[in-house]
């Protein structure tokens, strides 16, 4: 008997080629969700092959840069419905405010482009083809709560995306949807493992020691896996959230205790 059962529900999960987003997919699929997974990388097409494979279903691959609006115009043409949309895709880099020259500028730009602007684009497509009873779910950060030096951009963008998710839970209430979001802690990633490297580049701690510094803070130690979250968007997509909306989770291990 599944926890959750979403059959014949359709679900759009952004940012799903790896990491958290491939998680998320994993466990709706896993849930008898019909999915449509979506990222900017040629890699959505292994992960969707991979997805087809294990729960021998159809599984809709997209590949797609959402910071480009009329690429995600043209995204959406295929799709007549949606009643899950989670809003995962995000990058993740540092961006020191007193770094000298061009390239950080750039870097702050795309994060905002792609973070802000592409969740923007596509809960713009998708709320024509949702309806009463649709639910949308942003990955958010504990960073978007809180604050991590040199990760200004990535900072900034997820507190938006905690504000955008508010407003929209006002807008759309009348409507029938709900809009909440998950903000993981340190997981296992490409993304975080990159960030990890960088901050240990940059403070001369050891990459080892300084995981051991981040999640000794934790009430829980240990780093956190993509299945240790993906519970609860389902949670959050299901009827049992029926009156849960704006709201946002943390999924930390105790980091963040607010």
């Amino acid at each position: 008997m599944r926890a959750f059962d979403f059959s014949g529900r359709q679900v759009l999960v952004t940012g799903a080629s790896r990491g958290i987003g491939l998680g998320v997919a994993r466990a709706f699929a896993a849930a008898g969700a019909e999915l449509t997974v979506l990222a900017d990388d040629l890699e959505i097409l292994e992960a969707g092959m991979q997805l087809r494979a294990e729960f021998g279903r159809p599984v809709r691959s997209i590949q797609c840069d959402i910071a480009s609006r009329q690429a995600v115009r043209d995204a959406f043409t295929p799709i007549d419905r949606i009643d899950v949309l989670v809003n995962n895709a995000g990058l993740e880099l540092i961006t020191p405010i007193l770094e000298p020259g061009d390239d950080v500028e750039s870097i702050f730009r795309r994060i905002i482009d792609i973070n802000v602007m592409g969740t923007f684009y596509v809960t713009r497509e998708a709320l024509p083809r949702m309806s009463a009873g649709g639910r949308i779910v942003f990955t958010a950060s504990v960073w978007g709560k809180t604050a991590e030096a040199r990760f200004g951009a990535y900072c900034a963008s997820k507190h938006a995306n905690i504000g955008f998710m508010r407003s929209l839970a006002k807008e759309l209430g009348p409507h029938g949807i709900n809009v909440n979001a998950v903000c993981p802690g340190w997981v296992r990633t490409r993304a975080s493992m990159r960030s990890l490297a960088e901050m240990s580049r940059r403070s001369g701690i050891g990459e080892q020691a300084l995981l051991e510094e981040i999640t000794g803070a934790q009430a829980m130690p240990g780093l956190m896996t993509p299945e240790d979250v993906s519970a609860l968007y389902l949670f959050l997509a299901s009827d049992h959230a029926r009156s849960i909306t704006g709201q946002a989770y943390s999924v930390d291990r105790g980091e963040l205790m607010a």
